[in-house]
């Protein structure tokens, strides 16, 4: 590979802002703040969604997809009588 061309591939500390859950993996992002773990400083990302927080992968995104059909359900038939048709 080219000296001096690629980003720097380094372990980062990942936050999820919501959850206040952290990962380390490896990346190129470029941050400005750092954060010490495990005796070691290392970059500190701040994510606002992750895997831990996202309603898909949380299930909390089914809750919300049924309430919004019981809203729709209920604002059809609002004005309803109940009564059947002949």
């Amino acid at each position: 590979m080219k000296k001096n061309i690629h980003p720097d591939y380094r372990e980062v500390v990942f936050l999820d802002t919501q959850t206040g859950k952290q990962f380390i993996t490896r990346s190129t992002v470029q941050t400005k703040e750092k954060i010490e773990i495990n005796g070691s400083s290392l970059p500190l990302f701040k994510c606002d969604v992750t895997s831990e927080s996202h309603p898909f992968y949380t299930g909390a995104q089914t809750k919300i997809v049924e309430t919004g059909r019981v809203e729709k359900f209920r604002a059809r038939f609002a004005n309803s009588t109940g009564k059947q048709k002949n």
